[in-house]
């Protein structure tokens, strides 16, 4: 539990000596809060003097929800988080881990929620600078940060490159709030066109209205998952569904969902399916694998990523004064291009693909405002510039910052010959789904490599703070260096030729 902060922004931070009985011998630190002009709390735990090696890591946490979810048991908060972690005990065991190397780490709780990268960047400015001052201890600052922090910890690298010496991007969004916003809007019409024409899917006025589109959207998938289980080879659609009578007679519910992800980029892989396993004598396997999977995977996927989407668009919406995501001039069928073949089963042939693709095509688009776009667009973009050493590690199933985001990273550093990026991956298993007597086993939570939403390791997480550490002098760690540290860590893939699909805002 962190000592109570000061009420006073930028006042001296309140420091005590605490144990930490995770290690043999026990083992002594520093830790202080504090609190920041903008009255966002930090804390920062230090190895007693003797010990500390005189390198800070700042770490920034990802997106949190701007408001109270109460089906989710979720409330706004502003507790610091100075490690990155999945659970209270795994941020303790990386922050023993960190600490007994010899690290310094901090960490802001920052005073807005949702997309605050603009804020967030300047809360972390003035913090390295009042940190700096309060330790002079501190040699060397390394930044670090998970999703929509590592959006942020990009920021700091390109444009405050002076305070640090190297930058850490794990599970990254990256280039523009436009790239995340066409996903999540794109998903979100495109269930608002199959399966329920009430849900709004934008130009939210009031949380309720946010609320009652999560209820909807959640019911309409249930419904789908329900209608899958009942007849896996040709599920009804949702009673809410809007599509005309002639389309759900030949084209089954799983295929519209899977046009949904597909479409949009969300993926297929997720934490449950694979895409490439089934049970049975071969066909049998061979048709779940190829025309089933993909759809109960979107299904995982999509429950997920439109919760995101929704408060997302609601708390950008809020920021800009106005509907911020148009798709008026979106060809979907273009947007679909080749991937269309590559779920050609999922999707039921190419006369199902067509006709969803122009009943999508008929389907009244979502209208932006201009003065709202143009106000989004001045917020934190990057530039694809790497200053600083810069670690990026992305899982190849992840779906709510899929690695079309690193890609962009590798390409922007390509297209610059940057030779100061290094990119990691956490590649999911070929094969992972299982199977009971009642049917495929569905996962409450993601725990294979490579699926889910920074879905990390604490021995992941300490791999890739060794390689930032040893990266901080100005050059990037050798290759050598890079595939001892993976190997012992184990789940992740150093691959410079491995490439993973742009978000479709890139792709041209």
């Amino acid at each position: 539990a962190l000592v109570a902060a000061p009420t006073v922004a930028t006042a001296a931070p309140v420091c005590s000596e605490k144990i930490n009985l995770n290690l043999e011998p026990y083992q002594l630190y520093r830790e202080c809060v504090g609190v920041t002009s903008d009255g966002a709390q930090y804390v920062v735990q230090l190895p007693l003097e003797e010990a500390f090696d005189g390198t800070l890591f700042l770490y920034s946490h990802g997106y949190r929800y701007p408001v109270d979810i109460p089906t989710l048991d979720y409330k706004v908060g502003k507790t610091p988080e100075p490690v990155p972690g999945r659970t209270i005990a795994e941020m303790q065991q990386v922050s023993t881990g960190m600490l007994s190397k010899g690290h310094a780490v901090a960490g802001s709780g920052f005073t807005r929620k949702g997309w605050n990268a603009d804020d967030a960047l300047k809360t972390n400015v003035e913090l390295v600078k009042l940190l700096r001052k309060e330790f002079p201890e501190i040699k060397k600052v390394i930044a670090w940060g998970s999703s929509l922090a590592a959006y942020i910890t990009q920021g700091l690298s390109e444009r405050n490159t002076k305070l640090i010496s190297a930058a850490g991007l794990l599970c990254p969004a990256a280039g523009s709030v436009e790239a995340s916003l066409k996903m999540a809007g794109d998903a979100l019409w495109g269930m608002k066109a199959f399966l329920d024409p009430t849900i709004q899917g934008g130009n939210y006025k009031s949380v309720l209205q946010v609320y009652s589109d999560m209820g909807k959207i959640a019911a309409a998938l249930t419904t789908v998952g329900a209608n899958i289980a009942a007849n896996a080879t040709f599920p009804a659609w949702p009673a809410t569904s809007a599509a005309p009578a002639a389309l759900k007679a030949a084209v089954p519910s799983r295929s519209a969902v899977v046009m949904i992800a597909a479409m949009a980029g969300v993926p297929t892989q997720s934490r449950s399916f694979d895409g490439t396993t089934g049970a049975g004598d071969a066909t049998t396997a061979y048709s779940f694998a190829s025309a089933i999977s993909p759809a109960l995977g979107a299904l995982e996927n999509l429950g997920d990523a439109a919760t995101l989407g929704v408060l997302a668009t609601y708390d950008l919406e809020r920021d800009a004064g106005g509907p911020v995501f148009d798709n008026t001039a979106t060809d979907y069928a273009a947007q679909l291009g080749d991937t269309k073949r590559e779920y050609a089963s999922a999707l039921s042939g190419s006369d199902a693909t067509n006709a969803m693709l122009a009943y999508l095509a008929a389907f009244p688009k979502m209208k932006g405002d201009a003065k709202a776009i143009e106000k989004m667009r001045t917020l934190l973009t990057h530039k694809g510039n790497f200053k600083v050493p810069t670690i990026a590690m992305a899982a190849t199933a992840d779906h709510i910052t899929p690695g079309g985001n690193q890609q962009w990273l590798i390409d922007a550093a390509a297209a610059k010959k940057s030779k100061n990026l290094l990119a990691l991956w956490q590649r999911n298993p070929s094969s992972y789904t299982t199977f009971n007597a009642a049917g495929p086993v569905r996962l409450a939570s993601a725990v294979y490599n490579g699926t889910g939403h920074c879905n990390t390791t604490v021995d992941q997480h300490l791999a890739f703070a060794d390689l930032l550490a040893a990266s901080s002098n100005g050059k990037l760690v050798d290759a050598k260096t890079v595939r001892k540290a993976i190997k012992a860590a184990g789940g992740i893939t150093y691959d410079p030729t491995f490439t993973a699909p742009l978000l479709k805002f890139y792709q041209k």
